[in-house]
């Protein structure tokens, strides 16, 4: 029989097309501190990042990160209270999660920059509660590219880095791979350039959820070994 595996998904991005919501919330973050908001781009260039490392990114250490931050988990949630804003699922995502979830020979996780309550919400939406063996937030760990997501995903699970994989949109979740030693496969479809992911260590990039059988039958090289940091 062949060794337990563990998919690691991102979710904004990668399951989920949350960048309407993002970007608007964080629209609105910035006017409502009397901040001019930066443009699409820039705004979905942090998702990923815990929400005070992003707000740090767009708008430096010594802004209101604190409570840009604050602000910004309450606008959110007050628009997904809109079911009008409901995020869609990118095409095979659902279907996705639902094999492999019933599949026996894989257990599913998540790392995720989004809170508890989003995971919760999002899960509840899609009827994911019981599907997954493992859920990571940037509520309990520092914000990606660190590896401890993943790391604690491996450990809650039991499963080691040369049977799991992380599967994600931007350079922080390739970067997180890395940094964790396991498998990193990223999406075309998500928030960040395709070269970028390439430059951020992705072991290969994928335009579908179709491509990820193959890749998860043992067709994806053993990942280059990496050190807990970044450096």
């Amino acid at each position: 029989m062949s060794a337990m595996r563990l998919i690691i998904f991102d979710l904004d991005g990668t399951l989920v097309d949350s960048q309407d919501m993002i970007v608007e919330s964080q629209r609105r973050t910035f006017l409502a501190h009397g901040l001019t908001p930066p443009d699409r781009r820039t705004s979905l260039s942090v998702v990923g990042l815990s929400l005070r490392e992003a707000f740090t990114v767009l708008v430096g250490a010594d802004g209101p990160v604190d409570s840009m931050a604050a602000s910004y988990k309450s606008l959110f949630g007050e628009l997904r209270a809109d079911a009008s804003r409901a995020e869609p699922f990118f095409p095979g995502a659902v279907e996705t999660v639902a094999r492999y979830g019933a599949d026996p020979g894989f257990m599913l996780g998540v790392a995720t920059g989004k809170s508890h309550r989003g995971v919760r919400h999002l899960f509840e939406r899609a009827g994911w509660s019981d599907l997954f063996a493992t859920v990571q937030t940037a509520d309990d760990h520092p914000s990606k590219p660190a590896p401890d997501m993943i790391l604690a995903a491996m450990a809650e699970t039991g499963i080691g880095p040369d049977q799991a994989f992380m599967i994600g949109d931007t350079t922080f979740d390739m970067a997180m791979a890395k940094a964790a030693g396991v498998r990193a496969i990223g999406v075309d479809w998500g928030y960040h350039e395709t070269a970028a992911l390439a430059a951020a260590g992705a072991d290969t990039i994928i335009s579908d959820f179709a491509e990820l059988d193959a890749l998860l039958h043992d067709t994806v090289p053993s990942p280059r070994r990496a050190g807990r940091g970044l450096g």
